[in-house]
């Protein structure tokens, strides 16, 4: 067995008495780019409204079809990091790892320090969700609708000034960094909000794409034992013989 290797990761942070996180990394890394079904787009986490759970969602394959396919040679996987309250420093580990024969053939396992505290098999695609064996996991798995907003018009609008800027900016002498003057900050404010250099409103690039997406639903108790805090982050890993 080749030692798995790590493709792609995103990182965010859930207290479990607030709303939610997200994160987001679209197509940027060459290896990602080279495996659509390990290349991550989004991690988003949060409680449902009584916080007795928690929603993990990691969507892959920007760009997705309704032929598209999850890998069987990569495990999914959401790390959770849950701190001690008494003392930050002090870190419990979970991970929630699945793995796909099939698109309508999944397995996931919630593991602890302790080993494995529940898992589930099975057909993921059902919108119900699949009941892991405990009743500590829910998971789904399927095509849905690249929930991201990018105005990629305006952001490369942005880029173009700054780069026609950059030479003439004024250098700060405490941080090493350009000084931007007020007027050109506010005309790359306005190039982000909106398109054609900020005279037009903003446009999803994403708007109509699909994504691959892998939803797991978690009971709070068995991942937030030492605290309320959660530190969620996603990795895809290559696995092969």
């Amino acid at each position: 067995m080749k030692r798995p290797l790590l493709m792609t990761g995103l990182v965010a942070v859930l207290a479990t008495a607030t709303s939610g996180a997200w994160a987001a990394d679209h197509t940027d890394s060459p290896a990602a780019v080279a495996d659509p079904a390990a290349d991550i787009t989004d991690l988003y986490t949060w409680m449902e409204s009584d916080a007795s759970k928690i929603n993990l969602v990691m969507n892959v394959v920007p760009g997705a079809t309704n032929t598209s396919s999850f890998s069987t040679s990569v495990i999914y996987t959401f790390h959770l990091t849950n701190p001690q309250t008494s003392d930050p420093s002090v870190l419990t580990s979970y991970m929630v790892m699945c793995q796909f024969t099939s698109n309508s053939s999944i397995q996931c396992w919630l593991e602890g320090p302790n080993g494995t505290i529940d898992y589930v098999s099975g057909d993921p695609t059902p919108s119900a969700g699949l009941d892991s064996t405990n009743g500590d996991m829910k998971v789904f798995a399927g095509l849905r609708n690249d929930p991201f907003f990018f105005n990629l018009d305006g952001f490369s609008d942005a880029i173009g000034t700054v780069k026609t800027a950059a030479p003439t900016l004024p250098m700060s002498s405490v941080a090493g960094c350009p000084q931007v003057d007020a007027t050109t900050s506010d005309a790359l404010v306005g190039m982000l909000g909106g398109t054609v250099n900020g005279t037009m409103p903003a446009a999803d690039k994403f708007l109509g794409g699909d994504v691959m997406s892998i939803v797991v639903q978690l009971n709070k108790t068995p991942v937030t034992a030492a605290g309320d805090e959660l530190r969620v982050w996603a990795s895809t890993n290559q696995v092969g013989n």
